[in-house]
């Protein structure tokens, strides 16, 4: 069953598109920590959504308001002992690229958002006995970003136009967990707790409403919301796996309200995102996988910077083993959830018929 780690790697290399709740992205994978020996891995994803819909005052057009998003990722997992392994981890897990075309009915034109993150985590794994272990480990994170709301929607707030620039700012927090494994069936179960990462973010509002105002310079707390993974696989027969994931976040307590405006960004709820497949061991070099992921719809009405509600989705995966080195590919298909774009809670455009698509490749080495 060792083969399948290449398998299962796959998946997180496009695991991306498949967190659509909110601003998650890479999922946060910890799964090199499980790996045989000494383990070095490049990874890299492409996601490219089309979200787009009518605006419900005039019948125009929204155009495609999302943007393709790359997600490179490099990791490292080393065994010190017959017990203690350290593995440290980048990617990017939270993010936001939302553009709305500006025209004569555009309700929504001109509104924007980029919201950029990227991550080291540095993890320990004890080993207690052959079947149980723990792991845990501290996660730094870089965030930042900007926000425009634009278009008449947001007339009636005195809001129109209005732009805050973030600046780039590190936070902290951590990451627990334990495993269960039966390397002879390939079991194993990992349960994985992020902590959320407070970030104090440099801002710089601009209001043209007030175009003579110099407002300050000043400070904007922002948590990325805490996590927890459930990853589980078990061989059922010879040469086949069956594999999945659960992963819940809480969004909910994601707030991003900047001191001058005085209002959140955000309005957001919490996500859980299932993914459930099979994979097969064709030969000694190559392996296959068909899953599945959903992510059940939350609320209909959702932020203009957000504007998908769930999602559903399959993929495929196949990976290439031969003596140190893996090679992974993967994608996957997403159809995401028709939502309400609705500033403030009053809708003014139905986001419908919409979706993704996301490839990955990822190359590992074992030493």
């Amino acid at each position: 069953m060792k083969n399948f780690t290449a398998l299962c790697g796959v998946l997180m290399a496009v695991a991306g598109a498949a967190q659509a709740g909110g601003v998650d992205r890479s999922g946060q994978p910890i799964g090199i920590i499980f790996e045989r020996g000494n383990y070095a891995e490049l990874s890299f994803g492409q996601i490219s959504p089309s979200v787009s819909g009518t605006y419900l005052l005039g019948g125009a057009g929204s155009g495609n308001v999302a943007g393709d998003h790359r997600l490179p990722g490099i990791a490292f997992k080393y065994d010190l002992n017959e017990k203690l392994a350290v593995a440290v981890i980048y990617d990017n897990a939270y993010g936001a690229d939302i553009d709305y075309p500006t025209g004569p009915l555009a309700l929504l034109g001109g509104t924007a958002a980029q919201l950029d993150s990227e991550g080291v985590t540095g993890l320990l794994r004890y080993k207690l006995n052959e079947s149980f272990s723990v792991h845990g480990g501290i996660r730094a994170s870089k965030a930042g970003g900007e926000v425009t709301l634009a278009g008449p929607a947001y007339a009636p707030a005195g809001v129109d136009g209005y732009n805050v620039k973030f600046d780039d700012a590190w936070g902290t927090g951590y990451a627990v967990g334990a495993a269960f494994e039966k390397p002879e069936i390939g079991l194993r179960v990992a349960l994985t707790y992020f902590s959320k990462v407070n970030h104090k973010l440099g801002t710089a509002e601009d209001f043209p409403a007030f175009p003579i105002v110099e407002f300050p310079n000043e400070t904007t707390s922002v948590d990325t919301p805490q996590a927890v993974n459930l990853d589980f696989q078990t061989g059922v027969a010879k040469d086949t796996l069956v594999f999945g994931s659960i992963r819940w976040v809480d969004w909910s307590e994601f707030d991003i309200t900047p001191p001058t405006l005085n209002r959140s960004l955000t309005d957001l709820n919490d996500t859980t995102t299932y993914t459930l497949g099979v994979g097969r061991k064709f030969n000694e070099n190559w392996s296959g996988s068909v899953f599945a992921m959903y992510e059940p719809g939350t609320s209909k009405n959702a932020s203009p910077l957000a504007p998908t509600n769930g999602y559903r989705g399959i993929g495929i995966g196949v990976a290439y083993t031969r003596d140190s080195m893996k090679v992974s590919l993967g994608a996957r298909y997403i159809e995401l959830g028709d939502a309400n774009a609705a500033p403030g809670g009053t809708p003014v455009a139905a986001m419908s018929d919409n979706s993704a698509v996301a490839v990955g490749l990822k190359v590992g080495f074992a030493f």
